[in-house]
């Protein structure tokens, strides 16, 4: 039998900036070279679902990143960090694009990278790993799991999500594969409609995935939103992704 393994850590990187930021790092043991993967956490914070997460796609033979975007708001139990930058009004937009960049490149920085880097994200970090696609001219896959927010209305923008990301639509250059819930409020399938319409508008490539008796977070095996069959056969569909898009 092969032997397995991993290796998995924290580790500091520079973030939006150049200010460090803390950052979980999991890869098959190995010279590789490794496809990439940085992972964009959701509203509940730097978690533990994004730890397991992380050493899941290590698992499937991806180098992985999952950066902290609460880092400066503070150390704590990750509930109690996420309610602070909640009650401050999230993280700015640009600030997510400068530490997601810094993830991106820590990562083809590495010697076991294969060159190839994709984005994944669920629930706000769907949102922006949407948007961090649509600004870089370097990332090469998309995975957007139940975004919220990608459309947005003129009341809900504010200084620090001044535009709605699917405003940036046109300038998609890589592949995207988005999930959805056919119950879920935040985005609605009006507002997946609305989503994919402008991606067939813009010529983009892309698939989407929507799922009946489920809603927003149904990969979430820890909350009451878990749906077991759609989130194994969602997440046949993100490594079928992977294996097309990310190949050395």
């Amino acid at each position: 039998m092969a032997y397995e393994g991993m290796i998995a850590e924290t580790c500091s990187i520079n973030g939006n900036n150049n200010e460090p930021i803390s950052a979980y790092v999991a890869r098959p043991l190995g010279a590789g070279p490794f496809p990439g993967m940085v992972l964009i956490h959701h509203m509940p914070g730097w978690d533990e679902w994004y730890r397991e997460a992380t050493r899941k796609f290590a698992h499937h033979g991806y180098a992985t990143i999952s950066h902290n975007l609460y880092h400066r708001a503070g150390e704590g139990k990750a509930d109690d960090v996420a309610a602070k930058v909640r009650a401050e009004g999230g993280v700015p937009d640009a600030q997510v694009i400068g530490d997601t960049a810094g993830a991106e490149a820590w990562l083809r920085a590495q010697p076991w990278s294969n060159g190839k880097v994709g984005v994944f994200g669920t629930c706000s970090g769907g949102r922006h790993a949407y948007l961090y696609a649509c600004h870089s001219k370097t990332i090469d896959a998309v995975l957007d799991l139940w975004g919220g927010r990608v459309v947005m209305s003129q009341s809900e923008l504010t200084p620090k999500q001044p535009t709605a990301p699917i405003d940036f639509t046109k300038n998609l250059r890589c592949p995207l594969l988005g999930l959805f819930g056919n119950e879920d409020r935040s985005p609605t399938p009006e507002q997946v409609d609305q989503h994919e319409a402008e991606l067939k508008r813009h010529g983009k490539q892309y698939e989407f995935h929507r799922y009946d008796g489920a809603g927003h977070g149904f990969f979430y095996y820890d909350r009451p939103m878990y749906r077991i069959e759609q989130a194994v056969d969602g997440w046949q569909k993100v490594f079928s992704f992977l294996r097309k898009h990310l190949a050395a």
